[in-house]
Order: C-alpha cells, then sequence, then structure tokens
C-alpha cells in the first residue's frame, strides 16, 4: 500500500512539475515573439 502510495505521489508531482514548466516556457517564448515583434515595428518606423 505504501508502494503505491508512494508512486502516485511520484506521478503527481512529475505531472505538476510538467505543467509548471510548459506553461512557464509558452510565456518565455510569447514574451519573446513580443520583444522581437516590436523591435521590428521600430525598424520600420526608422527607416519610413
Amino acid at each position: 500500500m505504501k508502494q503505491r502510495r508512494r508512486f502516485l505521489f511520484v506521478i503527481f508531482g512529475t505531472l505538476l512539475m510538467a505543467f509548471v514548466f510548459s506553461s512557464v516556457g509558452c510565456n518565455t517564448v510569447r514574451g519573446v515573439g513580443k520583444d522581437i515583434e516590436s523591435g521590428g515595428k521600430a525598424i520600420q518606423r526608422a527607416t519610413h
């Protein structure tokens, strides 16, 4: 019984960590995309 409980705890912890890291990664990539886009717009404004 203890082994099963520990196994479920490990699985739940792993899934939780994967969810947290994937959500943080998506926000980071989205933020980088916005920064690149705003940089491109600034370059376009400077050239016109």
